[in-house]
């Protein structure tokens, strides 16, 4: 396929999916910040375990929790798969004000994973990104100048791990591609309750650094802060053990490490959103330009004549 087939397979495929791909990477952008707000948060005052399983039987006597989340900052809890609202750890009572920026985030991966409710629109967007992002480096090192389309080029190639890990990773996580090695198959048996995962991890670990602890694919799981990572552990009655490591989501997420990989989930979402913004701009003039007449059609002897 010819240069000129490849760049205009490239515009096309940027302008259909355009909306999509803008929404995708500005919640992106917002969540590239979340694990930097997250281990500000940690490392505070001690959660006393007791209080948050008090909490826990008084506000879910019958055990419908699904999880739990932990929000040290705050230092509110919220019990999931319920309708109960975020608890104060302090007074005990539902939080008279709610964690704006917590729903912010919410709303942000939502909107992230299931844009419009649909997945599958999300999943689409992010191939083409992969597919817009070969066919520029299908179509040659450019030549940089300080032009809208040199500046274009040259964040897209200065960018290029970057720009690619991230929608590479992302369908690694929506086709369930976690590269683990072994990971230990879920107890038989019914899971541990709520109350006690909760007294399990708070004997390995500090509660402060805890993100959610609840059911996922039939084991009880603790999503915590270890070292910089956020690391899930397996509970069970007898040992909290660490899960091997899904790395597309750790890499995608910035969870490896927040205070490197933060920052790197904020250069790519603005590496991205640079280039989809400048792409659109260059079709943008260069549709809308009127044509020059070229020297030697019929409107130019015309003119010559009036002259």
């Amino acid at each position: 396929m010819s240069k000129p087939a490849l760049l205009r397979l490239h515009r096309w495929i940027t302008l259909v999916f355009a909306l999509p791909l803008f929404a995708i990477i500005a919640t992106g952008l917002i969540l590239s910040v979340e694990p930097l707000v997250q281990t500000s948060g940690i490392g505070g005052d001690a959660i006393d375990a007791g209080r948050v399983v008090e909490l826990v039987k008084r506000y879910d006597p019958d055990g419908k929790a699904r999880g739990l989340s932990i929000n040290a900052a705050s230092r509110r809890i919220t019990m999931q798969g319920t309708t109960v609202p975020a608890i104060d750890l302090a007074t005990g009572e539902a939080a008279s004000v709610s964690s704006t920026l917590s729903e912010f985030f919410l709303w942000a991966r939502f909107t992230h994973e299931r844009l419009m409710g649909q997945a599958w629109l999300v999943t689409a967007s992010t191939l083409a990104m992969v597919i817009v992002l070969v066919l520029g480096i299908v179509m040659g090192l450019p030549r940089l100048r300080n032009t809208l389309s040199g500046w274009h080029k040259g964040t897209a190639w200065f960018t290029l791990p970057l720009i690619l890990l991230s929608p590479l990773t992302g369908l690694c996580m929506a086709f369930g591609l976690t590269f683990q090695t072994a990971v230990p198959p879920a107890t038989s048996g019914r899971p541990l309750a709520l109350p006690d995962a909760i007294h399990m991890v708070a004997s390995s670990h500090e509660l402060s650094h805890v993100i959610s602890i609840g059911n996922r694919g039939g084991r009880i799981m603790a999503r915590l802060y270890d070292g910089g990572e956020l690391r899930a552990y397996a509970v069970t009655a007898s040992a909290v053990t660490p899960l091997p490591r899904n790395w597309p989501r750790l890499i995608h997420e910035g969870n490896w490490s927040a205070l490197i990989a933060s920052p790197l989930n904020v250069v790519t979402s603005i590496a991205l959103l640079t280039l989809l913004s400048t792409g659109l701009l260059i079709w943008a003039r260069r549709t809308l330009r009127k044509p020059r007449p070229r020297a030697g059609r019929p409107a130019d002897a015309a003119i010559a004549g009036v002259r």
